[in-house]
């Protein structure tokens, strides 16, 4: 008996994306190079959270605590959203990012400097990677959105795969 998928289940895209995106990023680091900046270490962090929530959600059964899994990890991912457009307009200059990691802070004293070759300030208000006009929390405001759009019509629907009567083999 052959079945025919009608509908995919949109968590388990959304969850997929996810997991490509956080891999894409500690890739990038890993194998590219790029030496994230605090608030790109900050974007991480509803990946960490909102993943392990999606996971959950799809191996519970279908109900109340399916659900209040889903709504937490799109209310993470939302966050996530907020972040990658907070960081990248600290990159294109519209409002000043945290002081940490825009080196607008004043309290420094020559005893820092007995450790400054070992340390390796990332700027977060200059983009280190641009991929058809936009850096990588700009990328990151996309999937976060897409991901949180995913998870939305998840809550819509069961998720559950339908069988096709017309494919079912006839006796």
């Amino acid at each position: 008996m052959s079945i025919v998928l009608r509908r995919a289940n949109p968590a388990h895209l959304a969850l997929a994306l996810a997991a490509a995106t956080i891999l894409g990023a500690l890739a990038s680091e890993v194998f590219g190079g790029l030496v994230p900046c605090e608030l790109c270490l900050t974007q991480r962090l509803p990946y960490y959270f909102g993943i392990p929530l999606l996971l959950a959600s799809l191996v519970v059964a279908p109900g109340v605590v399916r659900f209040v899994l889903r709504l937490s990890a799109l209310a993470v991912f939302l966050w996530g959203v907020y972040l990658g457009i907070y960081h990248a307009g600290v990159e294109w200059t519209f409002w000043a990012g945290p002081t940490a990691c825009t080196g607008t802070g004043s309290n420094f004293g020559f005893d820092a400097l007995a450790n400054l070759n070992d340390a390796r300030f990332v700027p977060c208000d200059h983009v280190q990677f641009r991929f058809l006009g936009l850096s990588l929390a700009g990328w990151n405001v996309l999937a976060t959105l897409l991901i949180s759009t995913l998870i939305g019509f998840s809550l819509r629907s069961s998720g559950k795969a339908t069988v096709n009567p017309a494919s079912e083999a006839k006796p």
